[in-house]
């Protein structure tokens, strides 16, 4: 439940609560869609980890705020695992 409840805290505002990224912001931002079996296969664990971890910017445009001082390690990787359940 811990993964769940902080995907719902942290990421469904921008990614959707069933990973689609179909919000008003996901859209605003493009983001993938983790149900997308292409875009899941594309997705390196470590490279989901490193951008919970640091986020993620376009420039000097912030598109993901870091997490690193809101979630701990373990918490973070169960959201990676989580992620991973979205894909059809």
């Amino acid at each position: 439940a811990e993964a769940k409840e902080n995907y719902e805290k942290h990421c469904a505002k921008c990614h959707g609560l069933e990973g689609k990224g179909d919000t008003k912001m996901g859209k605003k931002l493009e983001v993938i869609d983790y149900t997308d079996p292409k875009v899941q296969e594309k997705m390196k664990d470590e490279d989901m980890l490193k951008t919970i971890k640091e986020g993620k910017k376009d420039g000097d445009k912030v598109r993901m705020k870091p997490y690193a001082d809101a979630l701990t390690e373990p918490e973070m990787k169960a959201l990676v695992a989580y992620v991973r359940a979205f894909k059809k």
